[in-house]
């Protein structure tokens, strides 16, 4: 077990047990920036959608702590907990994302600077089914392995491993479409 690992139930412990009321705090920031990058990512980009659906988060996991049993990480968990947060939302929404609603953006001459890289980056999260744009967002932008991917989604990893490949595939072909190699 890491040392990490071990912090995260220490914490865990001491706000079921009401022993430190800072403990919860602790969590918060330890985790916040990678809640708050999941939902930009599945927002599109959405900084006051994702800081609400984050701060949501935490106060279901707030909430909910007592259930936690440490079968797996507590990142895993609150993962787990934001996934949910995002389909209640989508359900609550009825979300569609159209097709036609991607505007292709694109420098002169095929040169890409930051901003069009990231807009161009939305743009193809945007032709993803909300599973796939999951899939990809957990494991390429947040670098979680396919197991905990799977664990978070409720999903057999070969599900995932089919989600990722045809996000992978829609994506590059958008990209390669407006100018990216």
């Amino acid at each position: 077990m890491n040392l990490s690992k071990l912090n995260d139930l220490s914490l865990v412990a001491q706000v079921i047990a009401g022993a430190n009321g800072r403990a919860f705090e602790l969590l918060v920031r330890k985790y916040q920036g990678q809640v708050r990058r999941f939902f930009l990512h599945q927002t599109l980009g959405d900084r006051m959608q994702s800081d609400d659906l984050s701060q949501e988060t935490f106060i279901k996991a707030y909430r909910q702590i007592a259930s936690f049993r440490s079968l797996s990480s507590f990142q895993t968990w609150l993962y787990s907990i934001a996934y949910n947060v995002w389909l209640d939302h989508l359900r609550a929404k009825h979300q569609t994302i159209q097709l036609d609603e991607a505007l292709p953006v694109a420098s002169e001459e095929g040169k890409h600077n930051a901003v069009d890289m990231k807009i161009d980056l939305y743009e193809a999260l945007k032709l993803l089914t909300d599973t796939e744009r999951t899939c990809i967002t957990l494991f390429y932008l947040d670098d979680l392995p396919i197991r905990q991917v799977a664990n978070i989604t409720s999903m057999p990893e070969s599900t995932v491993k089919s989600h990722l490949s045809r996000g992978k595939q829609k994506m590059a072909t958008y990209l390669k479409q407006h100018g990216y190699e």
